[in-house]
């Protein structure tokens, strides 16, 4: 009797420790940035299950000054931030230690980021070092990374000198993104204000370690406005964003080097309303590919991805139920498509068809002061 009552309970036990396991492997922290001019306290977590897609307030800091956009080191450690001032101030960048099982942060120190509006940032593959894009200044700077996590100050800054035919946003070079290549070998840095992907190869040995590539840039056409660029999970295909013409390329690359496929615009056929394209992503399965556009229509291009060419079929648009989708993510097991409403004030949730690539409507959202900016990281068992 003893004997099958102790089988019972390890039975049970065991029962217990693989359903915690299995709701621990679908809770991720999701981190989001904010403008923080009407009320926001900067930088927010929640814990978002990927079953469900319920989100769940974590922590908040309470000081940080517009962290438009962040991002985690790869060892999960640490989160980076932007601070842009509108030129009020010199733009910033801050670090912060991220405690991974209580979803908290902590400031660790801000640095001068080089240039007005910084806009992205990204952290080398063995967080040492951490790329940053001043929109408004038109350059990059790169920053030592402690080993405690902080910043030194930046110990390179390329200038980008330049201009192209809209008058209104291009009047000079507007360095708009900081990507490293998936090898880590290359850094490239959309300039939405010369029309043009400046390419660097990134050397993490040397003290200034970005080093122009020849050609130096790749041209895009006149006043489209690249902004974001993403790659494909197989290495072998990127596809850019250009905000001003509301287009996406498709490319090939290799080593550094692109070779154009494709341009499709991310609206309909016969769109006359503002356009305003933003962020561009990649299924995890690397099926399909998402554009937020922003402007009048509000609205996320989906795209099915030819996995063997790497070239776009629109499969079809939907709503973002809100206003200017600065920023949205995906969650890593592909389950739900996330998107920051900047200007109505709320993230909304959907649901992926993995086979058909369509968004669906959940019903969750979360509301915030003027969310731009999501990352995800699972959490620690």
């Amino acid at each position: 009797m003893n004997k099958k009552f102790t089988i019972v309970k390890l039975s049970g036990l065991l029962v217990l420790i693989l359903c915690l396991q299995t709701l621990s492997a679908q809770n991720y922290h999701l981190l989001i940035g904010t403008y923080t001019s009407t009320g926001s306290k900067g930088i927010y977590v929640y814990n978002f299950n990927v079953q469900t897609g319920n989100a769940k307030w974590v922590s908040n800091t309470d000081s940080v000054v517009n962290p438009s956009y962040i991002t985690l080191s790869h060892n999960g450690k640490f989160v980076y931030a932007v601070n842009e001032t509108n030129g009020s101030d010199p733009g910033k960048v801050s670090a912060f230690s991220f405690n991974n099982k209580k979803g908290t942060l902590k400031f660790l120190n801000t640095q001068l980021s080089g240039g007005d509006d910084p806009c992205y940032t990204s952290a080398s593959n063995d967080d040492k070092w951490l790329a940053v894009a001043n929109y408004t200044g038109g350059s990059v700077a790169v920053f030592p990374i402690n080993p405690n996590g902080s910043l030194k100050p930046y110990s390179q800054l390329i200038q980008d000198s330049g201009s192209s035919i809209n008058k209104e946003r291009q009047e000079k070079a507007h360095v708009h993104e900081a990507v490293f290549s998936p090898d880590y070998n290359y850094l490239f840095t959309p300039d939405l204000g010369m029309d043009k992907l400046m390419v660097y190869h990134f050397n993490p040995t040397l003290k200034k370690p970005l080093i122009p590539s020849k050609p130096l840039s790749l041209n895009t056409p006149a006043g489209s406005g690249p902004r974001h660029i993403v790659f494909h999970p197989k290495k072998k295909f990127a596809y850019l964003i250009h905000e001003l013409s509301g287009t996406v390329t498709a490319y090939s690359y290799q080593n550094g080097k692109f070779k154009q496929l494709q341009e499709l615009p991310a609206h309909p056929d016969g769109y006359t309303g503002v356009i305003g394209s933003a962020e561009v992503q990649v299924s995890p399965d690397g099926k399909f590919l998402y554009a937020s556009n922003r402007g009048d229509e509000n609205t996320i291009s989906i795209f099915a991805i030819n996995i063997a060419t790497g070239k776009l079929k629109l499969a079809g648009y939907q709503s973002v139920l809100g206003k200017a989708p600065r920023n949205f993510i995906i969650d890593p097991t592909g389950n739900y498509l996330i998107v920051a409403d900047q200007d109505s004030d709320n993230i909304v949730i959907f649901k992926r068809d993995k086979s058909s690539g369509l968004l669906k409507e959940t019903g969750e959202q979360i509301h915030l002061p003027k969310p731009v900016c999501l990352q995800m990281i699972k959490i620690n068992d």
